[in-house]
């Protein structure tokens, strides 16, 4: 298994613990999250873009497949994004830095891969082109108006689902 942390910064060569931020997380100890490959394509945007992310599971409906993709045959995956955003994607450069997961174990409440430990990077990956490596992953990506009608679509949904940094998308439509 590939682990992998995603970041803007270039040089990062060392991954110190952190007490997590998040109010279902055991403040007692740091981590150091990772995640793995099927999960990268959520994390190859700049890192306070709100979007809303899906793919195929084993037991993700045709219908689901059929209405929530528009090349079903080929895509299995889907990134969406805000329009506003669309220019921070073309500007930003992503460091994949990835991991031995050797002291990495998976986390119920994260829902991610962490690692109790200092971790030092194995190897880092620069990308210059955020659409580009999307693509090359054959993730379909979305550039919408708002979010919010699609996440709560999917929240309905039988697809595998993400939804990031919402805070920061554009109000809820009425």
């Amino acid at each position: 298994m590939k682990l992998f942390h995603v970041s803007e910064e270039p040089n990062i060569d060392k991954f110190v613990p952190r007490i997590p931020t998040r109010e279902d997380m055991d403040k007692s100890k740091g981590l150091v999250w990772s995640l793995t490959e099927p999960a990268l394509p959520n994390w190859l945007t700049p890192r306070d873009c709100p979007r809303v992310t899906y793919r195929v599971k084993e037991d993700t409906t045709q219908e689901d497949i059929a209405k929530f993709f528009s090349s079903p045959f080929s895509s299995r995956h889907c990134v969406a994004i805000e329009n506003d955003w669309h220019v921070r994607m073309l500007e930003t450069t992503l460091y994949v830095y990835e991991f031995d997961p050797v002291n990495f174990y998976y986390d119920e409440t994260a829902s991610f891969y962490v690692s109790d430990k200092t971790e030092i990077p194995i190897s880092v990956t620069k990308y210059d082109n955020l659409y580009e490596e999307l693509f090359k992953r054959n993730v379909e990506v979305r550039i919408l108006n708002n979010l919010w009608e699609l996440r709560d679509a999917i929240l309905d949904s039988t697809l595998n689902f993400s939804f990031c940094r919402m805070r920061n998308a554009k109000p809820k439509m009425e």
